[in-house]
């Protein structure tokens, strides 16, 4: 994954000593977890379609219970008192975490979870009012149609 993130971020033209800090502050938080798991989607079950539409679709179903579960992954041990991170690196290389995992061909890596005792408290995520990201019916009824 260091390997595919040098390369990306060369091609951005970003400064050298930047890439190397990302891929050392990387490789750092996936070697020093106790536990890491690799969420991926098995693709054998999916349904299968004659039209890229609904092929998609079943794709994004399958990725969103992924991360569905990976979120269930994180309350868990968050309920044991253990600190939890997702790394999406895998979405950037899916071969090379294919590869060296040996995983079957028919399954394709969404992230990473490091889980073990977390360092410190993390950042202050404050909660943003529930009017503010959702949208009632009543105000769709109010609005005028586009």
């Amino acid at each position: 994954m260091g390997e595919r993130l040098r390369a990306d971020r060369r091609t951005d033209g970003d400064p050298v000593t930047a890439i190397e800090a990302d891929i050392a502050r990387s490789h750092a938080r996936i070697e020093g977890a106790p536990i890491v798991i690799v969420v991926c989607v098995d693709i054998r079950d999916m349904d299968h379609y004659p039209d890229s539409r609904r092929s998609q679709a079943e794709y994004l179903m399958a990725v969103q219970s992924a991360a569905m579960a990976a979120q269930n992954l994180l309350l868990a041990a968050q309920s044991q008192d253990l600190g939890g991170c997702v790394m999406c690196a895998p979405l950037f290389c899916p071969e090379a975490v294919t590869e060296v995992l040996r995983l079957p061909r028919d399954w394709r890596p969404q992230m990473l979870l490091t889980i073990g005792l977390p360092s410190d408290a993390g950042k202050e995520r404050p909660r943003i009012a529930l009017d503010e990201i959702a949208i009632w019916l009543t105000q769709l009824a109010e609005q005028p149609a586009d």
